[in-house]
């Protein structure tokens, strides 16, 4: 099992339900580059789900734009609460 780092489990308990970009960079308090690159991790590791920005449906990450992370929501997924769950 994968060992979450410190910013990485911050941005998990912030997201149970979904939240856009800005609402975790204001929340977490990390630096944006930081944001996205944890961010790209969990969604690569499955414990983060995109949802396109405006709806409910998950938008898979396989097709979000990484280059645009601000134009998406995110959530946690049954895994990623897991995860934050059993390193507490």
């Amino acid at each position: 099992m994968r060992k979450l780092y410190p910013s990485e489990k911050s941005i998990l308990s912030h997201l149970i339900f979904p939240e856009s970009y800005h609402v975790i960079l204001e929340e977490t308090g990390l630096p944006e580059g930081a944001l996205r690159d944890d961010l790209i991790n969990l969604i690569s590791f499955r414990f983060v789900e995109v949802i396109d920005y405006g709806t409910s449906n998950p938008a898979g990450s396989a097709f979000y734009d990484s280059d645009n992370m601000q134009d998406y929501s995110y959530r946690a997924t049954q895994t990623g609460l897991k995860q934050i769950r059993q390193t507490a």
